[in-house]
């Protein structure tokens, strides 16, 4: 349930119907926009049943929400949510390229790949420290000398930094060095993770879950806002389908979706969403003509000879013109790139 405030309602006005509803055993959560505020109920709907809020001053009217996802939800907040993550702005017409390496190998690899990014005039530099493979035999990342690398990288070209957090025991490892907590597909709904991303005080960027409804992805993000995290970042990845050509079926469908549920920003990455680096350009520019709010791109100095995931990567030269082409676009559909 959302309580819609007319325009003439006053602090006074919202505090009061806060205390009421706080009274009747609910939490609240107040958005306040341009045109605006709603005030929503968070809690057993049973408590407030006959209410009459309309009886308080400034109410304009009440309106019951349908989706299972309240905070997330663009009833509850009508504005499109902007996340500052120190100075870089995601959302609300501003649009972000994240990029770099699926892993950090070594500091000569990550340094260049961090140096290529800088250059092209993207924003925030992705490469993962701990990684989720499905072969244990498999490169799984170098850890926190991995985090110490990126940390190094951002303090060298002033680039914001987005890795991987795989588990509870390092939440506060990670936290302590990166600008932006990713969540990845398989962990979308790690529930007990989620929780605990509440309480942190840094942006999470959740990835959509290998066979994720929109819904269930969307109540993945109601775990980590009813924490108290505000701050909340879907990146459609692709999902898993019959088809083989590629490695996923990128879902760029989502991002309208999303957009009329939700206030949250939605990026997408269409390295993980095709799995093969020469479709990467071609669904990159449909990520920007769509709709959403950023771009998650895999490159690397030597794809040919990357630890992981080399098949869908750029090299420097093809993620550079992609950036070229990247800028036309956004610039065409009104978008603001740094």
């Amino acid at each position: 349930m959302v309580i819609v405030m007319n325009k003439q309602a006053t602090d006074q006005d919202i505090q009061s119907l806060k205390q009421a509803i706080e009274e009747l055993g609910m939490q609240v959560h107040i958005s306040k926009g341009e045109e605006r505020t709603i005030v929503g109920l968070i809690g057993n709907k049973r408590n407030v049943e006959g209410f009459p809020f309309t009886s308080f001053s400034g109410v304009e009217s009440v309106v019951h929400v349908t989706h299972p996802f309240k905070l997330a939800s663009l009833d509850f907040h009508p504005d499109p949510t902007v996340i500052d993550v120190g100075g870089v702005k995601i959302g609300g017409g501003n649009f972000v390229v994240m990029a770099g390496p699926c892993s950090v190998e070594s500091r000569e690899q990550l340094m260049e790949s961090a140096l290529a990014v800088k250059e092209t005039g993207a924003q925030i530099l992705r490469g993962g420290a701990f990684k989720p493979r499905t072969s244990p035999y498999a490169f799984n990342g170098l850890g926190e000398e991995g985090l110490k690398i990126l940390a190094e990288a951002r303090e060298v070209t002033g680039l914001k930094i987005v890795t991987e957090l795989m588990d509870l025991e390092n939440l506060e490892l990670v936290a302590q060095y990166t600008d932006i907590i990713q969540i990845g597909a398989r962990n979308m709904q790690n529930f007990s993770l989620l929780r605990e991303l509440g309480r942190v005080d840094k942006p999470v960027m959740l990835k959509r879950g290998l066979s994720a409804t929109i819904e269930e992805w969307l109540m993945a993000a109601e775990y980590v806002l009813s924490g108290g995290n505000q701050n909340v970042i879907l990146c459609e990845r692709g999902i898993r389908t019959f088809e083989t050509a590629t490695r996923n079926t990128l879902d760029l469908n989502a991002v309208p979706v999303v957009r009329r549920l939700s206030h949250l920003p939605v990026i997408v990455d269409p390295s993980h969403g095709t799995g093969v680096s020469a479709y990467v350009p071609a669904m990159s520019k449909a990520g920007v003509a769509v709709g959403s709010d950023g771009l998650m791109i895999e490159m690397h100095p030597n794809p040919a000879k990357a630890l992981s995931d080399g098949a869908q990567s750029l090299t420097i030269p093809q993620f550079s013109q992609l950036m070229r082409e990247i800028k036309v676009l956004a610039n065409a559909v009104g978008l603001q790139m740094a």
